[in-house]
């Protein structure tokens, strides 16, 4: 059976990234990445989800081996009316921080926040909205989910 290690390394390399593309999408930096492929050290479990989602692998294959590497991430797709739906809500969003009651924009600690930073903040947002989505497909009724595609 493989480590956690080996597994994280074959799915890197199965997506076809280089550890410097992982850093520059995940901010892990390559030393911390080598670690985990090395079985020096072990990533936590949202690290580990974050590296799950960017390789297109199961958490579960990811942490056991069991199974297929992407048995999971069957049925659990983002649909065109889910990719509205966020997109809609991401509108609403981004208009609502930048309109909001208070006119000098939007700060942290009592500092104005660049637009790289407000960018930076709303993409986190839409990654976490695509994550909860994915998750809640996974709760919902069977009898319901083929009205939820329409």
């Amino acid at each position: 059976m493989s480590t956690l290690g080996e597994r994280l390394r074959i799915a890197r390399e199965r997506k076809g990234l280089k550890q410097t593309q992982v850093k520059e999408r995940t901010n892990i930096n390559n030393k911390t990445l080598s670690g985990y492929e090395h079985n020096v050290s072990e990533p936590d479990s949202n690290t580990l989800a974050t590296l799950a989602d960017l390789y297109e692998v199961s958490y579960k294959w990811l942490m056991t081996g069991k199974g297929e590497p992407s048995e999971e991430q069957k049925g659990d797709e983002l649909t065109e009316k889910d990719e509205r739906d966020i997109a809609k809500r991401m509108a609403k969003l981004r208009e609502d921080l930048m309109n909001g009651e208070d006119s000098d924009g939007l700060s942290f600690s009592g500092e104005p926040m660049s637009p790289e930073a407000i960018e930076s903040l709303l993409e986190a947002l839409e990654y976490a909205e695509r994550q909860a989505t994915r998750i809640n497909k996974k709760y919902t009724p069977k009898k319901y989910r083929n009205k939820e595609e329409k």
